[in-house]
């Protein structure tokens, strides 16, 4: 167990809720996981971060985007721009598997939004993951470490550090497809991804970049995830609408944010 980790459990609300009730029910999910040592983010909708950043103002709740463009400004109907959101949020999902399969968006490009994302001075959430095809075939690591070679192209250790970086693992295999991980398969996967870091010239500073699971988490299943020292906490996609179960999986991260303070203190 990494001590000086982190613990982040970041909701992604996807493509629900509008500004009439999100701030509501951001506001409610505020009160119910009100955990120390736990950093809480909220990714709703572009069209709801006023309401939700208004809601919790004042209650410890980090607000992320879900996307952003790479371009600074421009023609691009429809797109929002990295120094658009400053004010409005805090971090920025990069990278997401859906993004990746429904949109076609390539390491390359993933890479110039996260490079856009910290000099905004926001915080980058860049996930990745394999498919099925490439873990039943022995690729995992492989498919993944190039993800994250070509994702933090241009980026150096210094400014990924001093921005905060978090990394997202998402076996796209285990996300709404009724399979799932298992807890020993992501925590290795996330020393993987931390080796991969070292190797590319970060050294002993990718020891200090939070993993975060992100394979369909629930209540009933955070516990055999964040049992893995590895790991640092979760990117919750569905179960994040619901106010209960997000008490649940960040009450488990407290637990974990509690044991790395106690291992810190020694």
């Amino acid at each position: 167990m990494t001590a000086g980790r982190e613990v982040i459990v970041a909701a992604n609300w996807k493509m629900n809720t509008r500004p009439s009730d999100a701030g509501q029910l951001a506001l409610e999910i505020a009160h119910r996981t009100a955990v120390d040592g736990v950093s809480r983010v909220i990714c709703p909708p572009f069209v709801c971060l006023s309401a939700v950043r208004e809601a919790v103002a004042g209650e410890g709740v980090g607000i992320g985007a879900q996307n952003v463009h790479d371009q600074l400004a421009g023609a691009y109907t429809g797109e929002v721009s990295a120094p658009m959101l400053v004010g409005l949020a805090e971090w920025v999902i990069v990278g997401h598997s859906e993004r990746r399969r429904d949109f076609g968006e390539t390491d390359d490009l993933i890479a110039r939004k996260a490079r856009r994302v910290l000099e905004a001075g926001l915080r980058p959430i860049l996930c990745v993951g394999e498919q099925l095809i490439d873990r039943d075939a022995g690729r995992a690591s492989e498919v993944v470490g190039g993800q994250l070679r070509g994702s933090l192209a241009g980026i150096s250790a210094e400014s990924a550090v001093a921005g905060g970086l978090v990394v997202a693992y998402e076996p796209v295999w285990a996300i709404g497809t009724g399979r799932t991980a298992r807890g020993a398969d992501a925590g290795a996967m996330a020393d993987s991804i931390r080796q991969t870091i070292a190797d590319v010239g970060w050294g002993e500073a990718a020891n200090g970049v939070p993993v975060l699971y992100g394979g369909s988490v629930t209540s009933a299943s955070i516990g055999e995830f964040l049992a893995e020292p590895s790991l640092d906490g979760a990117l919750v996609g569905g179960a994040s609408l619901k106010p209960e179960e997000m008490a649940a999986i960040v009450g488990r991260a407290g637990i974990v944010a509690r044991e790395r303070r106690a291992v810190a203190s020694r």
